[in-house]
């Protein structure tokens, strides 16, 4: 606070020290001999000076301890009890900035509940025709049905994502940390995606001890799960190879690795440190034409909200390795 206010006042003090110094010489020049009369007014000159510092510092004591120290809270920068009219005429300025931003960020929130609301009823409501889709299809199994229900597939997981990232800035309001079976939950993913499997003739193999429990949100780890295991398949497809889900403990006993693993085109060292940015597509994704850049992205960031770290390893042309990690 005390460094504050002589920075401030700096200026004032050197200013006023030259003037002082600038009229002692013109008496001098005019041919002023007495010391003790030019000392006496220095003097009185300095004094004055300094009974106005210390006045200024005492009335505006409250304003300079607030700019010193750090704001805990917005509530805390507009405090209003400063008498002096710079400082009260600061904070009303400041208030009335605080209530304007309140009101925009009201605003704001009330037109993201908004988008938010509409995003989910639509999802909803395409999930309807979707329904009916596959049960059409699935009555005649031919082959123009066949692809019916894979682009069906294909929009349901698109709806999904959308579904999902909507969901992510009210992630802690639509959660619930529960101990979930990986196997079952792996099972349960492969299956969501069997047409899928099928269609890109890539195998699904899981390689989870029955039992193996961790702590997490059983439908956000569902979404994780599907979303790895679609690029898995989307960057393995047409190869006839096998997709590996794994999880084991560690050796310390600490962390259980959850691993979804192809053996697909594999990412480019120079997209490794981009693919998990929002709407990073990369080498893969324009050759395919079909990539988002936003799974991986989606992945990450309900990783971190859950509290599980994430890797991913990928050599081009032998696969990637994907790793979820939980603590004990």
């Amino acid at each position: 606070m005390k460094k504050l206010f002589w920075r401030e006042h700096l200026p004032l003090i050197v200013f006023s020290s030259i003037q002082l110094l600038v009229v002692l010489l013109v008496f001098w020049y005019d041919g002023y001999d007495h010391p003790v009369t030019a000392a006496y007014a220095v003097f009185l000159g300095l004094s004055i000076l300094g009974g106005y510092l210390a006045f200024r510092y005492f009335t505006h004591r409250e304003f300079y301890e607030r700019l010193s120290q750090p704001i805990r809270s917005l509530e805390d920068s507009i405090r209003h009890n400063e008498s002096a009219p710079l400082p009260s005429a600061l904070s009303e300025l400041m208030e009335e900035q605080y209530r304007q931003y309140r009101s925009v960020m009201q605003e704001w929130e009330r037109h993201r509940k908004e988008h938010m609301t509409f995003m989910n009823q639509w999802v909803h409501q395409m999930k309807t025709p979707l329904s009916v889709i596959e049960m059409i299809t699935q009555e005649d199994d031919n082959d123009a049905n066949r692809s019916i229900s894979e682009e069906s597939d294909r929009i349901r997981r698109g709806l999904e994502m959308v579904l999902y990232m909507s969901r992510l800035d009210t992630f802690e309001q639509d959660f619930n940390v529960e101990p979930v079976e990986l196997h079952q939950a792996s099972v349960d993913a492969i299956h969501e995606n069997k047409r899928y499997f099928i269609h890109s003739r890539v195998y699904p193999e899981v390689l989870i001890q029955p039992g193996l429990t961790v702590q997490s949100d059983a439908k956000w780890l569902r979404f994780i799960l599907l979303q790895l295991l679609s690029n898995a398949i989307k960057y393995s497809a047409g190869s006839g190879n096998k997709v590996t889900v794994e999880a084991f403990k560690t050796e310390d006993g600490r962390r259980v690795m959850l691993e979804v693993r192809d053996r697909g085109i594999g990412i480019p060292k120079s997209d490794m440190t981009r693919v998990f940015e929002p709407f990073y597509t990369g080498e893969n994704g324009r050759k395919l034409k079909e990539s988002t850049g936003m799974g991986l992205y989606l992945v990450r960031e309900a990783a971190r909200k859950l509290n599980h770290d994430i890797e991913l390893e990928s050599e081009p042309g032998k696969g990637t390795i994907v790793r979820l990690i939980f603590s004990v």
